[in-house]
C-alpha cells in the first residue's frame, strides 16, 4: 500500500478533530456573547436603578435600596468574574483549534510530499519502461537488419 494511502485515515481523523473543535469554540463564543450580554443588563439595570430619584419616605425604605444596591452590585461582580472565565475558556478553546488546525495541516503537507516522491517513482518507472522499449526496437531492428545481411 502506498504511504499516501496509509496516511489518508490520519488526515479523515485529524479534519474530523479540527471541525468538532471549531464547533466547540462556536459553542463556547455564544455562551461568551450571552455572559456579557447578561453582564451588560446587570451594568445598565444598576446604573438606572442607582440614578433613579425614587422617594423614600422611611428609613427602612432607604436601608432596603441601599441593601438591594448593594446585591445588584454583588451580582454585577459576580457576573464580571463569569465573563472572565467564559473569556478564558474562549481562549483556551481558540488554542485548541489552532494547534487541531497545524496539526491536520502537518498531515497533509506530510501526504503531499508522499504523494511527490510516489509521483516521481512512476515517472521513474514509465521512463525506464520506455527506454527498454526503444532498446527492444532498436536490437529488433538491428537484429532483422543483421537477418538480411546489412551490417550496422
Amino acid at each position: 500500500m502506498m504511504q499516501s494511502r496509509r496516511i489518508d485515515p490520519l488526515l479523515r481523523r485529524a479534519q474530523e478533530h479540527e471541525d468538532a473543535v471549531a464547533r466547540e469554540l462556536a459553542e463556547r463564543q455564544r455562551a461568551h456573547e450571552l455572559q456579557e450580554s447578561r453582564l451588560e443588563e446587570l451594568r445598565r439595570y444598576a446604573d438606572e436603578y442607582a440614578s433613579s430619584q425614587l422617594a423614600a419616605t422611611s428609613p427602612a425604605q432607604l436601608a432596603n435600596r441601599r441593601a438591594f444596591l448593594d446585591r445588584l452590585e454583588s451580582a454585577v461582580q459576580q457576573q464580571s468574574l463569569t465573563v472572565d472565565s467564559s473569556r478564558e475558556r474562549l481562549e483556551a478553546e481558540r488554542t485548541r483549534l489552532l494547534l487541531a488546525s497545524r496539526d491536520k495541516q502537518v498531515l497533509e503537507q506530510l501526504a503531499a510530499s508522499y504523494r511527490a516522491q510516489e509521483r516521481k517513482v512512476d515517472e521513474r518507472r514509465s521512463q525506464r519502461e520506455m527506454d527498454d522499449l526503444g532498446a527492444r526496437r532498436v536490437r529488433a531492428a538491428q537484429q532483422a537488419g543483421e537477418a538480411e545481411g546489412e551490417p550496422r
